[in-house]
């Protein structure tokens, strides 16, 4: 039985259509919601139950059957997060009297270790860019500032011309919370930063003068042009390792404790307010550490 009945199809609907009105969710959220409580539910009814009757039990077997299926525990915790939700909502609709999914903890599923480029990656997707032009002297700038600063692509797209200080070499970030943090520009980026402003940013400017890297058309780059710039960039330098738009980023971190900075002060410049989000990066460098040893020692065995 992969069907569902109407009552459940038009419960799960009212449900989805508070998310959205309560979380102004997206559609493709809405319709992987949908998914996961249709799969629950349609669960239930081959053991003769349905959603409203649902048991902790049921649910921990529905769980241990997913994994069983080969399901990840990353897409298992996904899904009880949306089942948690459902629940939660019949349950203070007055559906239900008691949230079978209240006690049920999310299973541990570990930090993905962010995708990394070496320091030669990262040297020919600096050079990719067509300086003798103004959008690619523009893109070299942003890539050399990216790298020497760790900023997040909308911190690097947002910046204004004040908040950078070529004499004391140093940019005002703008992070997340509207925390400030002050860092450190490095030779490479100054020099094509003065050769942008210079000799492109005038040629670019539109009606915002304040703003640092404009678009073609002279207003706000959207991180997602960024992230498609990248792209073009990376396939001109050869770099085909698998991207996203913080692998400068993620670059800048790793490439700083492969090289013996200490991981607080790494912490200050990508301005994370917990360190434990920082100390990822750590498994990064050690994994590298861990590589060259083997490729190096005498007697590494290898």
């Amino acid at each position: 039985m992969n069907q569902l009945t109407d009552d459940h199809g038009r419960l799960i609907d009212s449900w989805l259509d508070q998310q959205w009105l309560e979380k102004g969710l997206s559609e493709h959220s809405l319709e992987s919601y949908r998914r996961d409580i249709r799969q629950l539910a349609i669960w239930l009814q081959g053991q003769h139950a349905n959603l409203l009757q649902c048991q902790r039990y049921q649910l921990l077997e529905f769980l241990a059957d997913r994994h069983q299926q080969g399901v990840g525990a990353r897409s298992v915790a996904r899904q009880l997060s949306a089942v948690k939700s459902f629940y939660r909502w019949l349950k203070r609709e007055g559906r239900i009297e008691e949230d079978p999914a209240l006690l049920i903890e999310r299973p541990k599923t570990g930090r993905p270790l962010p995708k990394t480029l070496t320091e030669a990656d990262v040297e020919a997707l600096l050079a990719a860019p067509d300086v003798s032009t103004p959008l690619g002297l523009r893109d070299r700038a942003m890539l050399e500032l990216i790298y020497a600063t760790g900023l997040r692509v909308t911190e690097l797209v947002t910046l204004t011309q004040s908040q950078i200080n070529p004499r004391q070499g140093l940019v005002r970030v703008i992070g997340k919370g509207d925390k400030e943090r002050l860092v450190p520009l490095g030779e490479e980026a100054l020099h094509w930063l003065a050769r942008y402003l210079r000799e492109a940013r005038p040629l670019l400017l539109g009606d915002n003068q304040e703003l640092l890297f404009p678009s073609r058309r002279g207003t706000c780059m959207t991180r997602q042009t960024f992230w498609h710039r990248i792209k073009q960039m990376a396939m001109v330098a050869g770099v085909e390792k698998k991207l996203s738009p913080h692998t400068l980023r993620h670059a800048f971190a790793t490439h700083l404790l492969n090289h013996g900075a200490d991981l607080r002060v790494v912490q200050l410049l990508l301005g994370h307010s917990d360190l434990s989000t920082t100390q990822i990066y750590t498994h990064v460098a050690q994994q590298r550490l861990q590589d060259l040893y083997h490729k190096h020692h005498p007697r590494s065995g290898t």
